[in-house]
């Protein structure tokens, strides 16, 4: 709690300079019209400006379920509402600038045009698992939080790693390198050193997750009851640009697929954000132990699961493990030095229990994914759900 506390003080003396400077800092939406925006950005064409914000940012670090976003949307409800300011996933975020980069083609720096948007949209940038691991996003992160940073905003960041460690062993990794020089220049890094995983001191129960011989019937039959009398039918849904996902069985706002239909298949975190666009609640069947055979299906399924959390949505599923277990075979480089070389030489068949994969991004985020998939199995996490789905029928009604 200790380390915590030093967090909130840290957080603490960002708010309070940013009280102090709001004006200089323009954070108050009404204070600068859309025209002006659209002005300055027209006019940074032609003139070079460097008006870095004077307030340094926060970049939040630590282990899983130390209660970095928790902090960090504490201080992003206590902000005022009339600031620009966004509070967003890190994923979620790179989409939008993928989707954006798609309609400035044929602009000369489409990376400028998109940061001027996001910019005058936002001066305070909330960014929830910071997370590099496509070597597209590491490629345009330097430029685009540069052109960000002169445009005055104000970065307050949560991560897992260290900022010398982001996207560490990645393809190409010496042109990321800049990008961390300008993330600890604009911003004080912050490390939250505890040991306890707050998510997994929740009233810990089964919850949805079936384990054993007869799982995927007790996962069929409690879909089937969430349903009620409604039949599952298959169903088409938008996800991002025209791209278009097939459920396979879905009612009420519930879907049901097999791991293989949403893990093993070339779908990423646009599809994911899509799907729970549509859906509260996920049946997902035949979840596999992870090993070097199915290093692709397990960083889906990290990202599939990160999402399900951002959207605080409901995860029904049949299981080869427990969320621990799934990931026994997934090491870090570290991890990997110091089992030994007997239980890393291994690249054999995914039955073969030394089917070991060292990969040091899958090996960080598979803490994340067994601390998330044990919240998302708590007492209080599913109230949280049932709270968030009668308060959107109650809106509904309205």
């Amino acid at each position: 709690m200790t380390l915590q506390l030093d967090t909130l003080g840290e957080l603490q003396r960002l708010y309070d300079e940013l009280v102090e400077n709001a004006k200089t800092c323009r954070l108050d939406r009404y204070a600068t019209s859309e025209k002006d925006g659209r002005s300055r950005w027209l006019w940074s064409r032609f003139v070079p400006q460097t008006s870095h914000a004077k307030v340094k940012g926060i970049y939040l670090y630590g282990g899983v379920g130390t209660g970095k976003t928790m902090l960090m949307d504490m201080f992003f409800e206590q902000l005022p509402c009339n600031w620009r300011k966004k509070r967003i996933h890190f994923h979620d975020l790179m989409l939008n600038v993928h989707s954006r980069l798609q309609r400035h083609k044929g602009v000369a720096d489409p990376l400028e045009a998109v940061a001027g948007e996001l910019s005058d949209e936002s001066i305070l940038l909330c960014l929830d698992e910071f997370m590099v691991t496509d070597v597209a996003d590491a490629l345009i992160l330097n430029r685009l939080f540069g052109h960000l940073f002169t445009n005055g905003v104000i970065l307050v960041a949560t991560s897992n790693r260290a900022p010398d460690n982001l996207y560490e062993g990645g393809l190409q990794r010496d042109l990321f390198l800049p990008f961390i020089a300008t993330l600890k220049e604009r911003c004080i890094v912050h490390e939250i050193g505890s040991y306890v995983d707050y998510r997994k001191m929740t009233s810990a129960q089964q919850g949805f997750y079936y384990i054993g011989k007869h799982s995927s019937v007790l996962l069929n039959q409690k879909f089937r009851q969430l349903i009620g009398e409604n039949v599952a039918v298959p169903k088409e849904v938008e996800v991002i640009m025209g791209r278009k996902l097939q459920v396979p069985f879905s009612a009420t706002g519930c879907a049901y697929f097999r791991f293989e239909e949403l893990c093993d298949r070339p779908l990423g975190a646009a599809d994911y954000f899509g799907l729970f666009k549509n859906f509260h609640t996920l049946a997902l069947e035949g979840v596999p132990i992870f090993g070097l055979s199915n290093k692709s299906a397990a960083y889906r399924f990290v990202t599939l699961v990160d999402v399900m959390y951002e959207n605080r949505a409901r995860l029904l599923c049949s299981a080869e493990g427990t969320p621990s277990e799934l990931f026994d075979r997934i090491m870090t480089i570290t991890d990997a030095k110091r089992a030994g070389p007997t239980r890393t030489s291994s690249r054999s068949a995914k039955s073969d229990v030394s089917d070991i994969c060292v990969d040091n991004e899958l090996g960080f985020a598979k803490d994340r994914t067994v601390s998330r998939l044990t919240e998302m199995n708590s007492r209080e996490y599913l109230d949280q759900h049932a709270e968030m789905l009668l308060a959107q029928k109650q809106q509904a009604i309205a």
